[in-house]
């Protein structure tokens, strides 16, 4: 009797700061797809920021771990900091497959915008060849995501799926400047997250 294979979620981002919008996308698509468990990877050096300011990798990290630590199945990896250079989605999985195995499922989790720029991605073709794509979006953007789907052919049709999450209108930019603003984040992060800012003095 065949064991059924492991499958496991890849959230990546600069979790800058890491929000409850996140989390819920994270625990939809987990639910929706079976997943034994979804992995947090906060980038160290993401090539699509390389003119705007990210706080340090550390606090990212930090905030990821504390914002995840309640929920089982959700774990956080520091493999792209621990990786000199930018970080490359797909170095990621290669990675990934090697500690895991050949028989492990992965699936990568974005957003409906994010899912608009992977046509740019390095390797995107092979990517997709070894991993899913979850395109975690809102009920009227879901024509985006078709489009993507169209413009890979029946690669596209076969690796990349959409889940209508949560209406969620929360950023980490908007979260970022009411903190510099002096608003409230409260029940917008995770209250560990927003003692940690404050701790130590995050986006003033």
């Amino acid at each position: 009797m065949s064991q059924q294979k492991h499958r496991i979620g890849i959230l990546g981002g600069t979790f800058d700061p890491i929000h409850v919008g996140h989390l819920m996308t994270a625990e939809a698509v987990r639910d929706e797809y079976h997943l034994n468990k979804v992995i947090f990877i906060p980038a160290a050096n993401p090539p699509h920021k390389q003119d705007q300011h990210v706080t340090p990798a550390i606090h990212r990290f930090i905030m990821t771990l504390l914002a995840t630590c309640s929920n089982p199945h959700f774990e956080v990896s520091s493999l792209e900091m621990n990786r000199p250079g930018l970080s490359y989605t797909i170095d990621t999985i290669y990675e990934l497959i090697r500690r895991f195995g050949k028989g492990t499922e992965f699936y990568f989790i974005t957003g409906a915008d994010a899912i608009q720029e992977i046509p740019t991605w390095d390797r995107i073709e092979e990517l997709l060849g070894i991993c899913q794509f979850i395109a975690a979006t809102r009920q009227g953007c879901l024509p985006n995501v078709d489009n993507i789907k169209e413009y890979f052919g029946g690669l596209g049709e076969k690796r990349i799926h959409r889940l209508a999450t949560p209406e969620l209108e929360i950023s980490s930019t908007d979260i970022r400047e009411r903190i510099k603003k002096g608003y409230s984040i409260k029940y917008i992060v995770p209250e560990n997250v927003e003692q940690y800012i404050h701790k130590e003095g995050l986006y003033l």
